[in-house]
């Protein structure tokens, strides 16, 4: 594999006598991943689940090495949201963020959405997850990843960084910032990013990398952390970004990897003496090299801010002022004070839906939609938001929490969304697929069901929920959306 000479100069320079066992690793096939999501698994989480061989990742408690001859990006569970697909070493920043249930968290460079899934698996509905992407035609993919998950506590934004700071100043209790880069990392997986590499983009890219983390300190809460990532092996993007950081924000201290991370298992430290202090205190940072372990390359640092984080108002503003915000091209305007009309759905959960029992333990998407959030039409369509969610209002919000379904005339239509959200278990009309079936729903044939069901039936394939349909005279009519219907040839089992 040819590398820019530039770039060849640099590893030598970096890795000394290691440099051709990185190239060596760089001919090699590269690792392929999932991660198991604990919204749709009862703990313990284990591999047994899935019919694949798979072998653990060391710093994801979710994730594993899995075979791509396997296909599992082509199985029913994978369309259920059971595992998201990710490389490997990526799963370290969302370890490193260590997130914990109830905590207030801003993805703020998201697409396509693996360091959000993973970042909802462990929130466990609880908190808020606000996930941003500049881009409309990735936000749009972020948007489809948070939904196969079954997230419920996650606002899905599109703008830009500057934009996020100015309306939410000091909210967050952590950010992570998976910057924008050169990509030296992905070369072995993508032609087009060693193609695109040059000296000049690397310059192009740490500053681009210094406004994001600027914005991110505006949003971040005192006591809070950033955590700063690229895909990168330039020191420029790395190591020399988190020296000027800590230069020009001395109310920040770098917190070590070791503190959250396992060692002896591949992850290295980073390298102080590529930049100017030649500072020890650089070592703290992390770096994930492809000829150390089984993943492509990775920089990440957990940089935590002076203070105390203060709780955010449990009172959301909902429903109490006027709200005129955008979803994919559909205005919402709302009458202050005045609380959205239910009735529709509240007839469909009294119908459909098994709400929990006040002793049930662990986590239930149903949970969700019986606590204490605030209901939101964005036209006619109705979402159920977090509690602690502050005004969205003037955000291109392309996803404000859980979507629940359509307000049409006489009825309520329930949504994929809230499909994916809910588990067997939650439904009173539930039909379990072999794997034949599963796959003919998923090309959005109709399907059997029994003859005792009668219209909203939850289609699932191993307990996993697929989408709905609805029934009648034993015949299940395919509610699975078009535009995510698998046309191409049918998966392997």
């Amino acid at each position: 594999m040819d590398f820019p000479k530039d770039f060849t100069d640099r590893i030598y320079q970096m890795l000394g006598e290691e440099a051709d066992s990185f190239f060596e690793s760089q001919n090699q096939p590269p690792a392929y991943g999932l991660r198991i999501n604990p919204l749709k698994f009862n703990a313990p989480l284990s591999a047994k689940n899935l019919p694949f061989t798979l072998a653990p990742v060391a710093w994801a408690r979710e994730g594993y090495y899995a075979e791509a001859k396997e296909r599992p990006g082509k199985h029913p569970l994978h369309e259920g949201g059971a595992y998201y697909i990710q490389e490997p070493s990526a799963m370290s920043v969302a370890s490193l963020a260590a997130p914990e249930p109830g905590d207030i968290i801003c993805d703020l460079c998201a697409a396509p959405g693996g360091k959000s899934t993973q970042i909802a698996g462990r929130l466990m509905g609880k908190g808020l997850l606000v996930s941003n992407e500049i881009s409309p035609s990735r936000a749009k993919i972020l948007s489809q990843n948070i939904e196969r998950f079954g997230a419920v506590n996650c606002i899905v934004c599109n703008e830009p960084p500057d934009k996020m700071a100015r309306r939410f100043p000091l909210f967050f209790h952590k950010i992570i910032v998976d910057a924008p880069c050169s990509g030296e990392g992905m070369f072995r997986k993508d032609e087009n990013a060693k193609k695109e590499w040059s000296l000049k983009q690397v310059a192009i890219c740490r500053e681009r990398q210094q406004m994001i983390l600027e914005c991110a300190d505006q949003m971040l809460s005192p006591g809070g952390f950033i955590i700063y990532s690229t895909c990168t092996f330039a020191p420029e993007e790395d190591e020399q970004i988190i020296t000027w950081f800590l230069s020009a924000h001395p109310d920040y201290i770098l917190e070590d990897w070791k503190d959250f991370l396992p060692v002896n298992c591949g992850l290295e430290s980073g390298m102080p003496q590529f930049t100017d202090t030649k500072s020890s205190e650089i070592a703290k940072t992390l770096r994930l090299w492809p000829h150390k372990l089984k993943g492509e390359g990775h920089f990440a640092a957990r940089l935590k801010k002076a203070g105390t984080i203060l709780p955010p108002s449990q009172e959301s503003p909902y429903g109490k002022q006027q709200n005129n915000r955008k979803r994919t091209g559909q205005n919402a305007s709302h009458k202050k004070n005045r609380q959205p009309e239910i009735s529709g759905y509240l007839d469909f959960v009294k119908q459909f839906i098994i709400l929990p029992s006040d002793t049930e333990e662990g986590y239930s998407a149903v949970k969700f939609l019986s606590g204490h959030n605030t209901f939101q039409y964005f036209g006619e369509e109705l979402y159920l938001i977090p509690k602690v969610t502050p005004s969205l209002e003037g955000l291109k919000t392309m996803r404000a929490g859980l979507h629940l379904g359509t307000r049409k005339k006489n009825r309520f239509e329930p949504s994929h969304a809230l499909a994916m959200a809910l588990s067997k278990k939650n439904c009173t009309q539930c039909t379990d697929c072999s794997y034949e079936t599963a796959v003919r729903y998923l090309h959005g044939e109709t399907i059997p069901c029994s003859a005792a069901f009668h219209s909203w039936t939850l289609v699932c394939y191993q307990g996993i929920s697929l989408g709905w349909g609805k029934a009648q005279n034993g015949i299940l009519k395919n509610h699975y959306p078009k535009g995510l219907r698998l046309l191409n040839t049918k998966p392997a089992n």
